[in-house]
């Protein structure tokens, strides 16, 4: 099974800012960008997007721009729940509370958030629905830098605590097969 795994391009944020499930928008311009990203796809695909507005907009131009046999927007593909981090500077969040965090980030949650292996956990779920069907037909997947992540160490058997040795770039596509 042929994926591509593409990462939202940049978002309105400032840098240093944690906007995890915060459904926050895209800089513009970004036509140039979907371009490029739509040249590195196939011309026909199955698409799931996580339905935070940073990947819809992008998965809605590939949608356009290719033939689509199905489109879905996933809630297990959004990135990882930071609680009551959502929109803080990393900076401000204190550091009794992300020290911790910092040092085992798989297995402890954000405050009022979740584990990089409760994520791990939802994606793999996504992914175990998705290989059972046997499909033959390129699937694009439009997520999050953590999510792609999660889908690499299943890809590779990479250990969760090395997750972030997978460089994702805004915009980067990454073909794997499955």
């Amino acid at each position: 099974m042929e994926i591509y795994l593409v990462r939202h391009t940049e978002t309105v944020c400032e840098k240093g800012i944690c906007y995890g499930q915060s459904d926050v928008g895209l800089a513009e311009p970004f036509d140039l960008v979907f371009e490029n990203i739509l040249s590195l796809l196939p011309s026909e695909a199955i698409i799931f997007s996580s339905p935070l507005k940073r990947c819809v907009i992008l998965a809605e131009y590939i949608q356009k721009n290719i033939k689509t046999i199905s489109f879905e927007k996933e809630e297990r593909l959004m990135e990882m729940n930071f609680g009551d981090w959502e929109m803080k500077n990393w900076n401000d969040i204190p550091p009794e509370e992300l020290n911790p965090w910092m040092e085992d980030f798989v297995n402890i949650q954000a405050s009022k958030g979740e584990s990089f292996v409760e994520l791990h956990q939802r994606v793999g779920d996504f992914l175990s629905n998705q290989t059972s069907k046997k499909k033959s037909d390129p699937i694009i997947i439009v997520a999050h830098a953590g999510v792609i992540r999660s889908v690499l160490c299943h890809h590779t058997s990479l250990p969760l605590k090395d997750a972030f040795n997978n460089k994702v770039d805004f915009g980067q596509v990454i073909k794997i097969e499955l």
